[in-house]
């Protein structure tokens, strides 16, 4: 297969998956749920970082999540004390307990507090790789159990850091189909694809990756491959790969 083939059979493949019916199906649905740009943030950090194993299961304990917020979530965390604690007892997703969930509540009261919005720590850097390391710093400022902090991956300790970068396609992209694009500050450009055993596995098949490992390395050499078919949008070819790897088992 040639570039312009590759291309062209994967731009029918993003717009076969980029479109609202991927909602549908998707743990991005319970961001949907918000109109305010805090609430949106908050499930949509939250959702991500549980958003590994069986995907009916990552939604229900999602809207779980969200039950145990009053549904209200930039209004639970702001107002989130040490008395709220027993709310979240019982709640775990695989390896993401109450512990943890207590301890994110607390990271992002920080956030807001001090920087006003995600956002503001999330572009500070062109490169967003480093941004996800800045925003690790920051996000465990407070007081936190030493197991939450590896439910945040860092890019800078050779990790694809896929459910973050998941997470700013969500905030960054402006498609108006699937992705919400409600930061303005950070270009579709900057970003990096979600990179997971799905993508890996399709992008490989597909000449876009020979590094075996799902890592930063791996990560960097997909970005410039992807890069070269669409400079200014390239993680939209993230629903083209992860379209192919679990609907079409390619």
């Amino acid at each position: 297969m040639t570039q312009n083939e590759l291309k062209d059979f994967l731009d029918e493949k993003v717009e076969l998956y980029n479109n609202p019916s991927f909602i549908e199906s998707d743990p991005i649905q319970i961001p949907y749920q918000y109109s305010l740009k805090q609430d949106i943030e908050i499930s949509g950090i939250l959702v991500a970082t549980i958003a590994w194993g069986n995907r009916k299961m990552i939604i229900n304990n999602a809207k779980r999540m969200m039950e145990i917020m009053g549904n209200s979530p930039y209004d639970f965390v702001m107002s989130y004390t040490d008395k709220d604690a027993d709310r979240l007892e019982n709640f775990v997703h695989r390896t993401f307990n109450s512990s943890d969930f207590n301890d994110f509540l607390f990271g992002l009261k920080f956030i807001y507090a001090q920087y006003g919005s995600m956002e503001n720590v999330f572009n500070r850097y062109e490169n967003l790789q480093q941004s996800i390391h800045h925003f690790k710093n920051i996000f465990f400022q407070p007081e936190a159990l030493t197991r939450a902090h590896k439910h945040i991956s860092d890019p800078e300790k050779g990790s694809a850091a896929k459910r973050i970068n998941m997470f700013l396609r969500w905030m960054v992209r402006q498609d108006k189909k699937v992705d919400f694009g409600i930061w303005s500050t950070i270009s579709p450009a900057q970003l990096s694809c979600p990179l997971d055993v799905h993508s890996g596995n399709v992008a490989r098949k597909l000449g876009l990756l020979t590094r075996t490992q799902n890592d930063s390395k791996a990560l960097m050499e997909l970005d410039m491959n992807l890069r070269k078919m669409d400079i200014q949008d390239p993680v939209k070819y993230d629903f083209a790969l992860f379209g192919l790897g679990v609907f079409e088992k390619f």
